[in-house]
C-alpha cells in the first residue's frame, strides 16, 4: 500500500478536523517494512508502515507486546540486529534523506537529533561506570565538551531531571539507584544534546504507580520547555489519554488506525482499536470478566491473505479476504473496508471530559 496511513492524524488539527496551524514536518516515514531471517523462515515484523510526525508533536503509538511498535523505532535508530533487512519508500528527517546518508552523518544524528529512552532503564545502564562517567560520555562525543563543563552540564541535567541531591549521585553507580532514579538518568542521558525528536519506549515500564506519574509528568514538562517532538510508545491507553494529542494503533505489524486522542476513545474506526477501548476495565459496571477478542494474533508464518484482523474480527466480510483499503476518517486513516464501524456498542469507559478537552486545548 501506498498510501500513508496517517497523513491526516499527525498534523495540528482541531476536534473537527479542520486545519489551525501546520507545523514544519520532522519526521516522514513512508512504507516501512523489517524482515527478520533468510529465505523461507524469513518473517516481517514492521509491514508498510507510515508516519508523519510535525515538530514539537506529541504522539502514541499503541498496541500489544509484538505489534511492531519499538522495532519501528528501532529501525529509525539503526539499532536492529545484523539479521534484520529494513526496507522503506522514504525515510526522511528534518528534511535529510535518511536511506542514503552517510553513516557518520547518520551517527551524528542518532543520540544527538533523535534520542531514545528504552524500557527498563536498569538493565540500560551499564552496571560498570559511574553515571557520571555514562552522562559524560554522551556529552564528549556529541557536543565535543570537556573538563568542567562536562560536570557541570552533568549536574544541570540531573537537577533538570529532578534528581534528588543530584551533586552526591554523580559518582554513584547504576545497581545504588532506585528504579525511577535509573529512569531519570536515562532521560538525562536522551535530553543532554536536546534533540528533535526524543523516542520514549515504554517509559514506565517496572515503575509503580506513583513513580509512573512522576515520570509522564516530567517527561511532558520537558517536552514543552524544549519543544521535541515526542513519540511515546506504550500499551497502556491511559498514558495515551493524558500525554498524546494523535495516536497510531499497531496490530500485527501494522499501523491499523490514527487519530486524535478524543476521537479514538469515543469513535474508533477500527475493531482492534474498539477491541482495546473495551478490554479496560469499567469498574463502574462491576464487570465479572474483562471483554477480549477471540483467537491470537496470527503467526509470521501463517498470516491471512487479507486483513490480519479477519480471523477475529467480528465484522469480518467476505471483503474482508483481500487486503483492506485505507480509508479516511474525520481526523485519520483507517486499514479497513470499513470507514465506521457498523452496530458500534457504546462504550462508558472513556477519559474523563476534562483529559480530552486538555489535549484539545494544547
Amino acid at each position: 500500500m501506498t498510501d500513508t496511513l496517517n497523513k491526516t492524524a499527525l498534523t495540528n488539527t482541531s476536534m473537527n478536523g479542520s486545519l489551525i496551524k501546520e507545523a514544519p514536518l520532522l519526521l516522514d516515514i513512508e512504507n516501512l517494512s523489517v524482515t527478520f531471517g533468510q529465505g523461507a523462515r524469513a518473517f516481517r515484523a514492521v509491514d508498510d508502515v507510515s508516519l508523519k510526525i510535525t515538530q514539537g508533536e506529541v504522539i502514541a503509538v499503541v498496541g500489544e507486546s509484538g505489534s511492531g511498535k519499538s522495532v519501528t523505532m528501532m529501525a529509525l535508530m539503526g539499532l536492529l540486529p545484523p539479521s534484520a533487512t529494513v526496507r522503506a519508500k522514504r525515510v526522511m528527517f528534518d528534511n535529510k534523506d535518511m536511506l542514503i546518508m552517510p553513516a557518520k552523518e547518520k551517527r551524528g544524528i542518532i543520540g544527538k537529533d533523535i534520542s531514545m529512552i528504552f524500557q527498563n532503564a536498569m538493565s540500560c545502564l551499564n552496571p560498570s561506570f559511574t553515571i557520571e562517567m555514562q552522562l559524560g560520555e554522551v556529552l564528549r562525543k556529541h557536543l565535543g565538551l570537556r573538563g568542567a563543563a562536562v560536570q557541570a552540564r552533568i549536574l544541570e541535567l540531573l537537577e533538570l531531571v529532578e534528581m534528588p541531591d543530584a551533586k552526591n549521585r554523580l559518582k554513584v553507580y547504576p545497581h545504588q539507584l532506585s528504579g525511577g532514579m535509573s529512569q531519570r538518568v536515562m532521560i538525562a542521558m536522551a535530553i543532554a544534546c536536546e534533540p528533535k525528536l526524543l523516542i520514549a519506549d515504554e517509559p514506565t515500564t517496572a515503575l509503580d504507580v506513583t513513580v509512573q506519574a512522576q515520570i509522564m509528568d516530567l517527561l511532558s514538562r520537558l517536552q514543552r520547555e524544549k519543544q521535541m517532538a515526542m513519540v511515546l510508545i506504550t500499551h497502556d491507553l491511559g498514558l495515551v489519554a493524558q500525554n498524546s494529542r494523535d495516536v497510531a494503533v499497531m496490530y500485527a505489524g501494522q499501523v491499523v488506525e490514527t487519530s486524535t486522542v478524543p476521537e479514538i476513545f469515543q469513535h474508533p474506526a477500527h475493531p482492534y482499536t474498539e477491541a482495546l477501548l473495551q478490554a479496560i476495565p469499567e469498574l463502574a459496571i462491576g464487570q465479572d470478566r474483562l471483554n477480549s477478542l477471540p483467537g491470537v494474533v496470527p503467526s509470521q508464518y501463517d498470516r491471512p491473505s487479507g486483513c490480519l484482523l479477519s480471523p477475529r474480527c467480528p465484522y469480518k466480510e467476505a471483503a474482508c479476504e483481500v487486503p483492506p483499503p485505507i480509508l479516511d476518517t474525520p481526523n485519520g486513516k483507517v486499514r479497513c473496508i470499513h470507514s465506521e464501524l457498523p452496530n458500534l456498542p457504546s462504550r462508558t469507559s472513556t477519559p474523563h471530559p476534562a483529559t480530552l478537552e486538555s489535549q484539545h486545548e494544547s
